[in-house]
């Protein structure tokens, strides 16, 4: 029985409910509609250093690059795990309309994505519904896409405050409100507007700071890194890799400690010296320390960048910079006096590690010279390294950290296979760490190369037989002068770093796959370069789920929760420097997101073929024309159009399978053609009309010299 103080007290908590709901309904209805550009608005708008920690411990959003500031790529969502792996269906999908490569990771919060494609350009999409919000182009002039090594790409933005920053394929750094795609402010990131500077890279902020390098290192260009206030846009630092003209101060003394590894004999600063930031960076916040991973050396020939040799700092290295001031910290250089094209760009993660029995908190890291490194984060200094593919450069490291180099490493008056070549080991392509598993899940590769150092280089020149010099590279080194013997492989490897042992593979059909995804569902995603979108389980590699893309993947996927609900994104569009002259697919299609969640049902975009023509022939040449039109070719379409007839094309064409109408009318594609629109250069002033009979003569005499006999 409920007595007259019990029917006070029912009706006392039923007045509050009563008003409580009132206040709700208040508050539902001053709340944004889901999609909305208020709603959008307001999701980025919670976006800051402590959303990005406190997301960090659920995996709710996807708020950052790499998820967090430790660039892990492990998501705590375990909706979906091993049990219903299998049951994952498609959401939706999105039409990007690229039909370049598309590297980005999606970042989303509260439903909102925000992705790019090729060209820089960015699209919002409502996770809910996939519907595109808004689109923004930055209008990159499309005839200069020859101004970057490796595709016209983007791996994505950043979210702070309400603002979404891109970096521009042209070098502008750009802040968009949230809700509209519209510019709030834009900068120009490059010093040097004669140079190939471009941008690629995800931004990132810490502290308020948006921070963005660059890439060009390939084209003769001094590497650097430079921050900008979030809100403003105002440079607040910038801190040079390499050190410039030693006539000149220097900026700091990280730059006069560094030119004392240089040989000025060669006026290295002429040629830049390389070292550029192009990709990967990460972030403590208790130790107040951002890292940075350094780039290439400028040209790749140590004996024409630095004739005596030396270490060349900070080419190739990990370094530790303040973030509020930029100041260098230390760094730990990978691979001293690189010759070899081996970036230290790829993608690092910080992790807490038992080692020796005590903790360490480390970066753990696999570059492009084929060793994995574990590196102390707090102080740089070397714990261990070992290789994960085969090398034949160097034996393996001493205990301070430096390689100990083979007899081959520095041979370089004739052709020699260096492994792993230019390509990398690994890539830009992302790993990624599951603490509880303990393992790293990295995209591994080989892409065989010879290389030749070039002893008749010259800054700037067209310099014959060297791949694409007359469109501004400068290697000072001849590539594929002779075969290389090595076969090419992609595998997914996952990697103890504690025993820096291998703990399980599994083998690809070709190099270039997707970068990692783990989740604390015990599962391993990654896209293949063959068309596939794959689950495995994190402790043995066991292939659970796969759903065909239609085109080669190289992005890494996303995981997120929505309403309750576990969601999985990937943006898929195939290219990067290996996809544009070779592919794994027989599909191709737009640059498109594909959505998946368990009991999806939609259904796939349709699936494109190639259209390949026959093998080209019957355009006239004189056989004389072959060999200059061979050092014409190298030095101006190799790298994008591949060996005529002997490759298949990526997302640019192979000439070797053009009709004969193109290549009998050259001169109307290469002087103002009408696939300047889409990246292909305006060679007129870097080629003659003379030229051109004798690219013609390559072009169909290669494709005749591989014809099966009759």
């Amino acid at each position: 029985m409920i007595n007259r103080t019990g029917f006070t007290a029912i009706a006392h908590a039923g007045l509050c409910a009563v008003f409580l709901w009132l206040a709700n309904a208040d508050a539902r209805a001053a709340a944004p509609a889901k999609g909305s550009p208020e709603h959008a608005r307001a999701a980025a708008g919670k976006i800051d250093g402590t959303y990005v920690r406190t997301n960090a411990r659920t995996g709710r959003d996807w708020p950052s690059h790499g998820l967090d500031y430790a660039e892990t790529r492990y998501s705590r969502l375990k909706q979906i795990d091993a049990s219903n792996v299998k049951d994952l269906g498609l959401a939706w999908s999105y039409n990007l309309e690229s039909t370049r490569g598309v590297e980005a990771t999606p970042v989303v919060v509260d439903g909102i994505m925000f992705v790019t494609a090729s060209w820089s350009v960015v699209h919002a999409i409502d996770v809910r519904t996939g519907k595109g919000l808004w689109t923004f182009d930055p209008k990159v002039d499309r005839a200069l896409g020859y101004r970057g090594c490796c595709d016209v790409v983007n791996r994505g933005v950043a979210v702070w405050k309400g603002k979404v920053y891109v970096g521009a394929y042209d070098g502008r750094l750009i802040a968009l409100d949230a809700a509209t795609g519209k510019p709030v402010w834009e900068r120009d990131t490059i010093i040097n507007r004669k140079m190939s500077y471009t941008i690629t890279g995800a931004p990132r902020v810490y502290k308020g700071k948006v921070i963005i390098g660059n890439g060009g290192a390939e084209y003769g260009v001094r590497g650097y890194i430079t921050a900008y206030d979030a809100e403003t846009g105002k440079q607040a630092w910038r801190w040079f890799t390499v050190p410039g003209d030693p006539g000149k101060p220097f900026e700091n003394q990280a730059m006069a400690k560094a030119a004392k590894t240089w040989d000025p004999s060669a006026k290295y600063w002429e040629a830049g010296g390389g070292g550029t930031v192009w990709d990967t960076m990460a972030f403590d916040p208790e130790l107040n320390l951002m890292y940075i991973g350094t780039g290439n050396g400028s040209p790749w020939a140590r004996s024409k960048r630095s004739p005596k040799g030396g270490d060349n700092l900070y080419l190739a290295s990990i370094v530790a910079l303040n973030p509020d001031t930029g100041k260098y910290v230390w760094h730990y250089q990978e691979t001293p006096g690189d010759n070899w094209d081996f970036t230290s760009s790829q993608p690092m993660i910080l992790a807490d590690l038992k080692i020796g029995g005590k903790p360490r908190k480390v970066i753990l890291h696999a570059p492009k010279n084929g060793f994995f490194f574990v590196i102390d984060r707090s102080n740089g200094k070397f714990i261990s390294a070992q290789n994960f593919v085969e090398v034949n450069w160097a034996k393996g490291y001493d205990k301070n950290g430096r390689p100990i180099e083979t007899e081959i490493a520095r041979v370089a008056d004739r052709p020699r296979e260096i492994i792993p070549s230019a390509y990398g080991a690994r890539n830009w392509h992302s790993m990624s760490f599951h603490p509880g598993t303990g393992l790293a899940y990295m995209p591994v590769q080989g892409v065989p190369v010879t290389l030749m150092d070039n002893k008749n280089w010259k800054l700037n020149a067209s310099n014959p037989l060297e791949p694409h010099s007359n469109l501004g590279w400068n290697l000072a080194t001849f590539a594929n002068a002779e075969p290389p013997k090595s076969k090419p492989f992609g595998r997914l490897v996952a990697w103890d770093p504690v025993t820096q042992k291998e703990k399980w593979v599994v083998e690809h059909v070709s190099p270039w796959n997707g970068g990692t995804l783990a989740t604390a569902g015990n599962l391993v995603f990654q896209g293949t370069a063959d068309g596939r979108f794959v689950a495995y389980d994190a402790r043995d590699g066991k292939k659970l789920w796969e759903t065909p893309t239609g085109t080669g993947v190289v992005a890494a996927p996303v995981t997120y929760e929505v309403d309750g609900k576990q969601y999985l994104s990937i943006a898929v569009g195939w290219g990067g420097v290996y996809g544009i002259a070779a592919r794994a697919t027989e599909r191709k299609g737009p640059g498109t997101v594909y959505t998946f969640v368990v009991g999806g049902t939609a259904k796939p975009p349709a699936f494109v073929e190639y259209k390949m023509n026959a093998l080209l022939q019957g355009v006239p040449y004189d056989p004389k024309h072959v060999e200059a039109g061979t050092a014409l070719y190298v030095s101006n379409c190799a790298f994008c159009h591949g060996v005529p007839g002997v490759d298949r094309g990526g997302n640019v064409p192979n000439l070797g399978y053009s009709s004969k109408d193109v290549i009998a009318s050259l001169d109307k594609w290469l002087f103002k053609g009408p696939a300047t629109d889409k990246g292909m250069p305006d060679f007129t002033g870097k080629l003659q009309p003379a030229d051109v009979p004798k690219l013609q003569a390559f072009i169909q005499g290669t494709a005749d010299a591989i014809r099966p006999k009759q």
